[in-house]
């Protein structure tokens, strides 16, 4: 008997959450309309509550500010945020999370321009020239992205254990809110021109997996903390780096000393005066190899004390 209770609280729960959000989607869709025909200021939250058939003071229930009418979607990403970047997120690291979200936002971008009228694609467009012609939407979204940010901060601190008003915590989520910005800025300059919809949707796609590899090239050693004791990929990572590095210098070393055989078959063949410049060459190639393997000396520290520093992290939170 309970269980049928149980049941049917349910499919009434989840019936009253479809009916808001249908609600919401159509004052929602409703305003931008109203926004992109007669302008953001020209348009008062009265006039979109007249339009949707409800009252002014449901409009608020809904949608806290007017310039949340429009820029609708801090709730579901404040969600979608916590749910990839949070400790109860999958075991990748935080870029290739923020990828995946933006992955299924742009393919639900492209369902619906696949199946709408081709006046509907410039609506991207338009949308985009009235929030950048309107100081007030502008500002709006520079605050949300702002507040966007400082979530993301708190999931990966979590994630981490670590306090969100760290220095790594608050420049990852920085970083990482950049790939909202490389992906609405290549949804525009995609979508401008004769691309059909598969073709905006790579083209897309490639601009924000570009940023995301220089993102997660800077984002190295915080990664290794997000992924916990467990996930070896990034430690290997470093191994691999640091090996790269000892063979380069191996390769560089190799070719001086080849270089300097060479020149002394050529001395003995030829007049110090005519290989007097190869010896310079040989000079700056030995100087550059000496250079290279300073570096990386270098470089073996600094992923050294990286490492180090992680696992201290990892072993701190794990007691």
């Amino acid at each position: 008997m309970r269980e049928h209770l149980d049941e049917h609280e349910h499919g009434v729960k989840g019936l009253r959450e479809r009916k808001k959000d249908l609600m919401r989607q159509h004052i929602s869709d409703t305003a931008t309309r109203m926004f992109l025909e007669r302008g953001f200021d020209a348009v008062r939250v009265a006039d979109v509550a007249e339009a949707s058939d409800v009252s002014e003071k449901t409009i608020y229930n809904y949608f806290p500010t007017k310039e949340s009418l429009l820029l609708d979607r801090e709730e579901d990403s404040i969600r979608d945020i916590n749910d990839a970047l949070g400790p109860n997120g999958q075991h990748v690291s935080p870029v290739e999370a923020v990828v995946a979200i933006l992955t299924r936002e742009l393919d639900e971008i492209v369902d619906y321009l696949t199946t709408a009228p081709v006046e509907d694609r410039q609506m991207i467009l338009r949308f985009n020239d009235l929030i950048e012609s309107t100081p007030a939407l502008k500002a709006y979204r520079v605050e949300m992205t702002d507040r966007l940010a400082q979530v993301a901060a708190t999931a990966l601190a979590a994630r981490a254990a670590v306090d969100p008003m760290d220095p790594e915590p608050q420049i990852a989520a920085d970083s990482l809110m950049s790939l909202w910005r490389i992906f609405y800025n290549a949804m525009i300059k995609h979508s401008s021109g004769a691309l059909s919809p598969g073709e905006v949707r790579s083209a897309v796609l490639s601009d924000v997996r570009r940023a995301a590899r220089l993102i997660d090239t800077g984002l190295w050693s915080f990664t290794t903390v997000v992924q916990g004791a467990k996930d070896r990929q990034q430690f290997q990572a470093a191994a691999d780096a640091s090996d790269e590095a000892r063979k380069q210098v191996v390769r560089a070393l190799k070719e001086a000393r080849i270089a300097w055989r060479d020149l002394k078959n050529e001395f003995e063949t030829k007049g110090r005066d005519e290989v007097a410049s190869q010896r310079r060459a040989l000079q700056s190639l030995q100087a550059e190899a000496r250079e290279i393997k300073r570096q990386t000396q270098l470089q073996r520290q600094e992923f050294k004390k990286e490492v180090k520093d992680a696992v201290k992290r990892v072993r701190k939170t794990s007691r």
